[in-house]
């Protein structure tokens, strides 16, 4: 066992470049049309199929300022059928991505379609089916044009790399400073 005399809420969670760091994960929902960040939170787990009742808690809580959402798109982290079941039960669409999808698929793949299927054993086939439909792969790709986007601009337009407070309700207080700042700029380019 390890021990952080800095910050003992934070957890050590795998880095994109194969180590580890003492850190936190921040989440946040973005809408496809607008680009603005419509809910967001900081947990301890460094897994990401953990985070989305929580979003759906915050975006239920949120339905009478903002809307009901109509779909979930979500990438492979998010996979799992207890996910998939919790946004279908909140009558909610779920797009998330079952498998990791390899760059540039060979073009038979990319445009053959699933036999076509009015039945389905439960929300989790359903959504696998529909996710191989050309539809619902045009549907999922607006997710890399609106979420990876979001994450680069707060990290290098706005230079938001580390949470520089300590604590849990410290750091997501922090967390929703940078997503206030990220959607000022946001309604400023969309005011014109």
């Amino acid at each position: 066992d390890q021990v952080n005399l800095t910050d003992d809420e934070s957890r050590i969670m795998p880095t994109s470049g194969g180590g580890f760091e003492q850190s936190y994960n921040a989440q946040a929902s973005v809408d496809v049309d607008t680009g603005l960040i419509v809910s967001g939170h900081v947990t301890q787990q460094s897994n990401d199929q953990h985070e989305v009742e929580p979003t759906l808690a915050q975006l239920s809580d949120q339905s009478e300022m903002i809307g009901q959402p109509t779909a979930l798109l979500a990438d492979a982290g998010y996979y799992s059928a207890d996910n998939i079941k919790a946004v279908a039960a909140n009558d909610i669409v779920p797009f998330i991505s079952d498998e990791r999808e390899r760059h540039n698929p060979p073009l038979m793949k990319r445009i053959e379609e699933p036999p076509v299927q009015t039945d389905f054993d439960g929300p989790v086939n359903e959504m696998r089916y529909r996710m191989r439909t050309p539809a619902g792969k045009k549907v999922y790709a607006r997710r890399k044009c609106t979420i990876e986007p979001t994450f680069g601009i707060i990290k290098h337009v706005l230079g938001f790399r580390q949470f520089l407070l300590r604590g849990l309700n410290a750091v997501n207080g922090e967390w929703n400073l940078v997503c206030i700042a990220f959607n000022l700029k946001k309604l400023h380019t969309l005011a014109g």
